[in-house]
């Protein structure tokens, strides 16, 4: 099924006016378990779209508990882009294109380390 994804916690495609989205049928997620299942459900999309910061309402206690060393961290776009360079090696499979959308300029950039730094790791 080829889909493209968009992670936002409260804005849907259409408000997004900064970066230039490519104009297609998007699949919306709001935090990162749905950024997980939809990928883990439907297999990688062919194009993402990323919010760094994600509302901790969207989250129970037990979820917001990372298996590491930073308990009680909220997940963010960066969470999801790291879980995302994580799925993509398990399964040998590209960084699909994408673009970052977070108003949020330092999370922005994270986001786009993780992703960048792992696609260099695959040259």
């Amino acid at each position: 099924m080829k889909y493209s994804l968009f992670l936002d916690d409260i804005r849907n495609p259409e408000d997004v006016k900064w970066v230039n989205l490519p104009a297609v049928s998007w699949v919306i997620v709001r935090d990162y378990s749905q950024f997980v299942a939809e990928i883990v459900a439907n297999g990688l999309p062919s194009f993402i779209s990323f919010d760094h910061d994600l509302a901790p309402s969207h989250y129970s206690d037990s979820m917001m508990l990372f298996q590491d060393p930073y308990h009680n961290q909220e997940k963010t776009g960066a969470s999801c882009a790291r879980w995302l360079t994580q799925y993509c090696d398990k399964n040998n499979l590209d960084i699909p294109p994408y673009e970052i959308h977070s108003m949020n300029s330092i999370g922005a950039q994270n986001i786009k380390s993780i992703l960048e730094s792992y696609k260099k790791s695959k040259q």
